[in-house]
């Protein structure tokens, strides 16, 4: 099977801080560093880093060949990105000494893909494949409406909230994924989680996967000591995709993604923090 992956592609310049700038506030950085970023790229490394077979479906602009090359060399199948005019979307990550952080993201070329895009790189999707989609692109619901057509697993991130972004997506999905805050307005908004699956995150206690008619799945996070934050979310969610493809159950592919995420925030980055399959299994086993 195959996780496709409606996902934005940035190019992250993450900057170390004595502390997250205050509003005003002028900011020396400790230090400096250029990758791969954005949630949907982020996704897409760990869902083929998990061991599926992963095509992103995005978009780039001009003199961005070293982005799809770190995509490519991640494992990723690009043959559903466009390269635009738009510049390709980046963002700047500030990160301080307990790991936390703050991101300001440029959406360029990623809010700039078509319907028409989506469809074309989902022309060979079968029954039984999963989508990925968050919300930092454009063409979100028409994809997840095109999917949902074809008997695709539609898995909806839910990040960076906009109500009106999820009620766009919600009739097409299957598994809707957000953290406790994003919860929390869903459920202001819509009076109470939508009736479908759902896959809350709560950091570093761990995760709960919601269904109709059964208990609650609670996965506890695994403890290690935190580096660097950026991307754990998006770890989580890929491993937990490619797990699904992969044919495990609701519980086993929670334990997988929950052990991933805990191994990508002991590194520095994004998608280079990433561990392989390899890895995952030989902390699990230590565990």
């Amino acid at each position: 099977m195959t996780v496709y992956n409606l996902g934005s592609i940035n190019i992250d310049h993450v900057y170390r801080v004595p502390h997250l700038p205050a509003p005003g506030e002028t900011l020396s950085a400790l230090a400096y560093a250029q990758g791969l970023g954005g949630k949907g790229a982020n996704q897409s490394v760990a869902a083929a880093r998990a061991g599926a077979r992963a095509v992103h479906i995005g978009a780039v602009g001009p003199n961005s060949d070293w982005v799809l090359g770190q995509l490519r060399n991640y494992g990723v199948d690009i043959s559903g990105v466009s390269t635009l005019a738009e510049a390709t979307g980046h963002a700047i990550i500030n990160v301080d000494p307990g790991a936390e952080n703050a991101i300001v993201i440029y959406p360029g070329a990623n809010r700039a893909l078509t319907p028409a895009m989506v469809q074309t790189a989902l022309a060979d999707a079968v029954a039984g494949d999963t989508l990925l989609i968050q919300n930092e692109t454009s063409a979100q619901a028409e994809g997840a409406a095109l999917a949902a057509a074809k008997g695709l697993r539609v898995v909806y991130s839910a990040a960076p909230f906009e109500i009106e972004a999820v009620k766009a997506a919600l009739p097409h999905t299957s598994l809707l994924v957000m953290n406790e805050i994003e919860a929390e307005q869903t459920r202001a908004a819509l009076g109470a989680l939508p009736p479908l699956d759902c896959l809350i995150t709560k950091g570093a206690q761990g995760a709960e996967w919601l269904s109709a008619g059964l208990e609650p799945l609670f996965m506890p996070a695994f403890r290690v000591v935190p580096v660097d934050t950026t991307g754990a979310g998006d770890t989580f969610i890929g491993t937990l995709a490619a797990a699904l493809d992969l044919g495990l159950d609701r519980a086993a592919a929670m334990r997988r993604a929950t052990a991933a995420s805990a191994l990508q925030v002991t590194r520095i980055g994004a998608a280079q923090a990433i561990p392989s399959a390899a890895e995952v299994e030989a902390f699990l086993q230590a565990q």
